[in-house]
């Protein structure tokens, strides 16, 4: 099976800080409506802790989206038509411990294709170690060699 290509990497991480941003501002607006719907009683204090507790979530989820609004604007500077004979952010590496596009931290993710890869920021251990490195060369990582055989 062919790599994936560095746009359909691009895609899958895209889709990944869709999904982020989508569950933030639904879990902001579930939050909202909680804290609108609680209702004053005559205990009163159990009204103020319902609200207090419905704008501790909200502002969970805020922070969620703000994130994920950063992990946005990162791929929104990846070029990834831009080709890469180093290991950098925006290049898709294919090492002996699998398949790496310097990205964002996101894990392991699956093209539309099918096919996985591991969405790593450039700030990762891993691509820290692997930054400037061509095919062929090796680093020691974890105490184990690693060994760099393509990156687009």
């Amino acid at each position: 099976m062919m790599p994936p290509k560095k746009p359909a990497c691009l895609a899958a991480c895209l889709a990944y800080v869709q999904t982020r941003l989508d569950a933030a501002r639904a879990g902001m607006a579930a939050a909202q409506e909680s804290s609108n719907s609680e209702t004053k009683s005559s205990a009163g204090d159990k009204y103020e802790t319902g609200r207090a507790m419905a704008q501790q979530e909200r502002d969970r989820h805020a922070a969620q989206f703000h994130e994920a609004q950063q992990l946005l604007a990162t791929l929104q500077k990846i070029n990834p038509e831009l080709a890469s004979d180093a290991v950098r952010t925006g290049a898709l590496a294919s090492t002996s411990l699998g398949l790496f596009y310097v990205s964002i931290s996101a894990g392991r993710l699956t093209t539309a294709e099918g096919q996985e890869f591991m969405a790593v920021s450039a700030a990762a251990p891993l691509a820290v170690a692997l930054h400037g490195r061509r095919a062929g060369e090796e680093v020691i990582f974890n105490g184990k060699p690693v060994r760099v055989a393509a990156v687009s």
